[in-house]
């Protein structure tokens, strides 16, 4: 396999043998931005300085200097997540020109753990959208077919990241920016627990609603930068779990031995799967593939049982809270509604002509979304079900019309799958478990218990062993 192709996991074990140095790795990635770049515009902006930044690193592994988690591994970082000193626009022409002056906390543990920032990734304007479009750079592509979406908002992320661009991708998720990707692209996106992640610079400090996250081509890539970028941060408020320390070693483990159910108090893991959480269907193929995976879990130690779960209740719940979301970080930029597209226009609009009645009732519903699925994990370790209701949809639509012979109302109502869970503050990961009949990835959501990133992981990990489905065929773009 071609060093930009493996798993970040793999590339760290490598640099620390000698058997690949950081360079040779920077190189393999900057190739893979040469040759499909243009074609797939994940990676809008580069870090002018990388391959100088792996050099150094070369030159501090041969002085046996310590080395951190991320030791030379390339990163692509969201391009409404601040870098020190490169562009960083947001994906809106309000800020074009703009130039970052301090990292964010992400980035500084990113960098404190010996990754090289490579660049920034593609992302519709302010992360609104979950198809990456916006009116500086244009559409990110779909590496395993150009001519369709690459889902959004982290879209440039999972598209570099699939194609071999970096070898880890942060991001961010409120309704399924880093999920939704990475079913389109066929890689691991988790949405951590609120908190496990701290988002700072942030106009909203006690944001519960959006993360900051991370995607790999492994559930384990995504426990070794949880190890560099989880713990807590006093600039923050939201609680915070102690550190990522050990993250990857609980992961194997788990894998390894996946033990009793924590639900029943002992027993084989017991699955809990739901074809559709939201009520609007599932497109026949995708729901196909992954009930076959959800049942494939089956055996000796994981019992699989369908239920009937609708949390569709919470629907205007979660419209309302991203309305007031949209306020809280946007208060600034209100007068200034003209000068930004669409979507996002429309989302702060909405946002300002809501209600107290309206909140009170939103936070009520979420409340009962919370008890909904506490008692559900009470009787089953996780809740599987389909991430993105339909396959890739062609790169030039806003959002896919309808859903399984259902017409959408608007551009987020297809992530409705996603966006219902981002309520619960659960974490959440998307994992590939199979290609549809076209060939195209599909990704399934693994739900757990708050702060159980380790046991999503792990399960997500024995999704990808048992069903693999390798990266895009890149000769075809």
């Amino acid at each position: 396999m071609a060093l930009a192709d493996l798993s970040a996991t793999e590339l760290r074990r490598r640099i620390g043998s000698r058997e690949a140095s950081p360079v040779e790795v920077v190189e393999a990635c900057l190739a893979r931005i040469e040759t499909y770049g243009e074609r797939l515009n994940a990676v809008v902006t580069l870090n002018e300085g990388a391959l100088d930044e792996a050099r150094e690193a070369e030159r501090a592994l041969a002085r046996g200097a310590d080395t951190g988690t991320l030791f030379g591994l390339p990163v692509g970082i969201k391009d409404v997540t601040p870098v020190a000193g490169m562009r960083h626009t947001y994906g809106s022409l309000m800020y074009a020109d703009h130039v970052a002056t301090e990292d964010a906390l992400v980035v500084r543990r990113l960098k404190d753990a010996g990754a090289i920032i490579l660049g920034k990734t593609n992302t519709p304007e302010f992360a609104t959208g979950a198809n990456t479009y916006n009116e500086i750079f244009g559409p990110t592509r779909n590496p395993w077919n150009p001519k369709l979406s690459a889902g959004g908002s982290t879209g440039g992320g999972a598209a570099a990241l699939a194609s071999g661009m970096i070898a880890l991708a942060e991001g961010t998720d409120l309704g399924g920016s880093l999920r939704v990707p990475a079913a389109f692209c066929g890689v691991v996106g988790l949405r951590p627990s609120p908190g496990v992640v701290p988002t700072y610079p942030s106009r909203y400090v006690w944001d519960t609603l959006q993360v900051t996250g991370g995607m790999g081509r492994t559930a384990e890539d995504i426990a070794l930068m949880l190890e560099a970028v989880a713990g807590p941060s006093r600039k923050l408020p939201v609680n915070q779990p102690a550190s990522g320390s050990g993250l990857v070693e609980a992961v194997r483990r788990q894998i390894d031995a996946p033990g009793r159910s924590a639900a029943v108090g002992g027993g084989p893991l017991r699955l809990a799967y739901c074809p559709d959480v939201a009520g609007i269907g599932v497109d026949a193929g995708v729901e196909t593939v992954c009930r076959g995976a959800v049942f494939d879990l089956a055996g000796d130690d994981v019992e699989v049982e369908e239920v009937g779960l609708d949390l569709s209740f919470a629907w205007q719940a979660f419209l309302a809270l991203r309305g007031y979301w949209m306020v809280a970080h946007h208060r600034e930029r209100i007068d200034r509604l003209d000068e930004l597209g669409e979507n996002l226009a429309g989302n702060i609009r909405a946002g300002l002509e809501l209600t107290t009645a309206e909140l009170g009732a939103a936070e009520q519903a979420r409340s009962r979304l919370w008890e909904l699925l506490g008692e559900t994990l009470k009787r089953f370790d996780h809740l599987l079900t389909p991430c993105v209701a339909v396959p890739p949809f062609p790169v030039d639509q806003n959002y896919p019309e309808t859903v399984a012979g259902r017409r959408m109302g608007s551009y987020v109502d297809w992530i409705a799958p996603t966006f219902l869970l981002s309520l619960s503050g659960l974490p959440v990961a998307s994992v590939p478990c199979g290609l549809d009949e076209g060939g195209l990835p599909v990704g399934l959501q693994v739900v757990g218990p708050l702060f159980g990133e380790v046991s999503v992981l792990a399960l997500a990990a024995r999704v990808q062993t048992l069903r693999p489905i390798g990266l895009p065929d890149l000769s075809l773009l």
